[in-house]
């Protein structure tokens, strides 16, 4: 039976029968005890589990029965996060987890064939936390709504729960691959070749912006602890979470509704998942008592696996390639500025531009760094900007903040690129190259981790930023001003580092 999942803000109502109906299936599943599989608390952990967190959180007592170990290591902390199993994972997860919520709204006399809704906050006055989940009350009862949990805090800490337009974005849906490169470059659409990978450090571009920024803004801290969405071991657990991953796989079918340029990999490493690479295989436990094992290829077709969404239009994503070659004067014949004129096939030749002389340390409201530059690279950047007989095929360039460490999934910050020197960087919104969270570097942190606590390393695409300076004639500079400014909310105390910040240069 195939099956729509519809915007959360167009069913009809704060309390539409959809919302009803998995308010309802969360309160059944919440019942259910932590070592039942298809429990509320047991779905939660297959994303992540920390036993500490979960007991200060109220997730976890002393009378609790975990699951045996044979089905923890089977089932729990499967979540791939920093790797290109990112959505083909959380794809199959959702479809796992909204069966069983299916599942009990049958058993309780309702429908059959309902759907998992989608928040897209990034609608014109949706951007709020749907109703359903923002109070204790509920048309079930006062004070026991299944949807609410009292760890949001939101943006500001403040409890007031939503998604900032200025810190999120769609920029990932230009990216004209999935797969990306490690080492500086572009991490693509889907994120750069890994293998299983619970908690790795580089994200692809839809995971950085908008997934990981949503997690913090809707999380947020209270002391320090963070809230449910903010931090990967707890993020499952809060009703809301599935909504946001149900516009984020709304958003890969988006990307892949242009087939031109945008095609899933056709590598077997990918197709097969990682079991065939030496990790582990990707399994959910079903309704029915049996478990699901799942590969990427079973995920990349939504009318096989017999559901769509209401809305695929595309996205806005910002200035087109056909219109960045316009603006650096390339003279393009108008049929193919017309047709839209596809990027070229992004190139692996990735160069080092520049890189900052020691480590950073992210205190107080702002930290300012000097990147200096490598004058012979600088100039092949130039070079490639400037129109010529030859092909047109300008470079990109990738900003790099490596090896983040810190304890706070929480934080969120602003990087601000080329700022003139005295000027402050909030006088130059122009020269705002992305922002970017912490979610996931308290494990990423850990040296006793999954990767030897390396940290987070986020990369930023500054292409038009470095546009703006080219025809500005501002790019010939020994160096750049790179300002990371915390945002409202952020804890400007937390002690945050950046091993190191550097420039990249993607090209022929």
């Amino acid at each position: 039976m195939a099956t729509t999942r519809k915007n959360v803000y167009a069913l009809g109502g704060d309390w539409a029968d959809p919302i009803l109906w998995y308010a309802k299936a969360v309160a059944a599943m919440k019942a259910e005890a932590l070592n039942a599989p298809t429990s509320w608390r047991f779905y939660g952990a297959i994303h992540g589990f920390d036993k500490g967190l979960w007991t200060q959180l109220g997730y976890l007592s002393a009378g609790d029965t975990l699951p045996t170990q044979a089905q923890q290591d089977e089932f729990w902390q499967q979540c791939q996060h920093g790797t290109w199993y990112f959505l083909p994972w959380h794809r199959g997860y959702l479809l796992a987890f909204e069966a069983n919520i299916r599942a009990q709204i049958v058993k309780l006399g309702g429908p059959a064939d309902w759907a998992l809704p989608y928040w897209n906050y990034f609608n014109a006055g949706e951007n709020a936390l749907p109703p359903a989940f923002a109070s204790p009350n509920w048309p079930g009862g006062v004070g026991n709504n299944p949807l609410y949990v009292p760890q949001r805090y939101g943006p500001a800490n403040n409890g007031s729960v939503f998604v900032p337009p200025a810190s999120v974005n769609l920029k990932a849906m230009n990216d004209s691959k999935f797969t990306g490169v490690a080492n500086g470059g572009s991490k693509g659409f889907g994120g750069a070749d890994t293998g299983f990978s619970h908690s790795a450090s580089t994200f692809g571009g839809l995971e950085n912006q908008p997934h990981n920024m949503v997690h913090t803004m809707v999380g947020g801290q209270q002391g320090q602890l963070p809230g449910l969405m903010s931090d990967p071991d707890t993020a499952g657990l809060d009703p809301i979470f599935w909504l946001h991953h149900a516009n984020i796989d709304r958003l890969w079918e988006v990307w892949n509704e242009n087939p031109t340029t945008h095609v899933d990999p056709t590598d077997p490493n990918w197709l097969n998942g990682p079991g065939t690479v030496g990790g582990g295989n990707f399994v959910m436990p079903m309704p029915d008592g049996t478990s699901w094992t799942y590969k990427p290829s079973q995920m990349t077709s939504l009318t096989a696996l017999g559901y769509t969404y209401d809305d695929l239009s595309p996205q806005a994503t910002g200035r087109t390639h056909a219109q960045r070659l316009n603006m650096l004067g390339f003279k393009m014949p108008a049929a193919a500025l017309a047709a839209g004129v596809p990027p070229m096939a992004a190139p692996h030749n990735v160069e080092l531009v520049g890189a900052s002389p020691s480590g950073v340390s992210l205190g107080g409201d702002s930290t300012q760094v000097s990147v200096a530059m490598d004058k012979t690279t600088r100039q092949k950047i130039s070079a490639s900007l400037t129109p010529s007989a030859g092909e047109a095929q300008p470079d990109k360039v990738f900003l790099n903040l490596e090896n983040i460490r810190g304890t706070s999934d929480a934080n969120a910050y602003d990087v601000y690129v080329g700022v003139p020197e005295g000027a402050k960087p909030l006088d130059h919104p122009e020269l705002l190259a992305g922002s970017f969270s912490l979610f996931g570097i308290r494990k990423a942190s850990k040296p006793d981790g999954e990767h030897g606590g390396q940290g987070l390393t986020v990369t930023i695409e500054i292409t038009e930023i470095v546009d703006q300076l080219h025809l500005g004639k501002r790019l010939d500079v020994e160096a750049l001003h790179v300002w990371v400014v915390a945002a409202d909310g952020a804890d400007k105390g937390a002690k945050v580092t950046v091993g190191r910040i550097s420039i990249y240069r993607q090209g022929k």
